[in-house]
């Protein structure tokens, strides 16, 4: 079973290379940020075409995010994470599909920080934190997959002396993505490729793909109970390569059913 997270970076203007990589790979779960999408203009049409069932939380203009199950309907359980019934924002998504209970996310990022924005972020990721929790004493196999806007060490940035005034890097971020897997979660990408500089993110300017100037920001974290089912993971940089694609690249995890 293939399980994947991609921040799309607004569905409808990357539906060719989303559709392109989903012909291409036959992921059984997607986890979708970034829709950039009203709930009513989700392309659902042509995800089904292409042979996937699907779940949404959309928003105008920014955020949203999106499962997807290949072969069948994923059944959400969760929209939003408990603790602040005020913030509207679509960052959360929660749905069963292919035997697992799949978390998908996206993070505030926090900029310009520090200020209220960086504010709003720790407080999404304590809401998050707790949450989390509550799922690994639930004793479900649960995979979190998205976009954290979290760089957890200085491997997972190029140049990280960069990066030292970006919220995606601050110490406080890093710290509340320590404290999230030291609850239990494996990090499946960083698992798999201990002491590698793998990025799954680069940003469009100074030709930064092209010198590999990236982060590692999309991650997968699987609980106790899926932990032992990993057999690979990697990401789709290939992807970010194409013509009107987005500036994050898939990361995809492979479990032993």
């Amino acid at each position: 079973m293939r399980i994947a997270t991609y921040n799309v970076n607004g569905v409808n203007g990357r539906l060719p290379v989303l559709l392109r990589w989903l012909e291409a790979t036959s992921p059984d779960i997607v986890c979708m940020q970034e829709l950039k999408t009203s709930d009513e203009k989700f392309p659902l049409s042509a995800i089904e075409a292409a042979g996937y069932g699907a779940v949404w939380h959309g928003q105008k203009s920014y955020n949203g995010v999106a499962i997807l199950a290949r072969g069948e309907q994923p059944s959400e359980t969760r929209r939003g994470l408990p603790g602040d019934p005020d913030d509207t924002h679509s960052r959360y998504l929660e749905a069963t599909a292919h035997g697992l209970l799949v978390g998908c996310l996206y993070l505030p990022n926090g900029n310009p920080a520090p200020g209220p924005r960086f504010d709003y972020k720790m407080k999404w990721f304590e809401r998050l934190n707790s949450y989390a929790e509550t799922l690994l004493k639930s004793g479900q196999a649960v995979a979190l997959c998205g976009d954290y806007n979290a760089v957890p060490t200085e491997l997972d940035a190029y140049r990280p002396e960069r990066w030292v005034g970006d919220a995606v890097f601050f110490p406080e971020t890093r710290a509340a993505y320590r404290k999230l897997v030291e609850q239990g979660w494996t990090d499946a990408l960083r698992a798999m490729h201990p002491g590698e500089a793998i990025y799954t993110y680069w940003d469009y300017f100074r030709n930064a793909f092209g010198r590999n100037a990236g982060l590692r920001m999309d991650h997968i974290l699987l609980s106790p109970v899926v932990a032992p089912r990993l057999t690979a993971a990697n990401v789709d940089r290939e992807i970010r390569a194409l013509e009107k694609t987005s500036d994050h690249a898939p990361v995809w995890v492979e479990l032993k059913e």
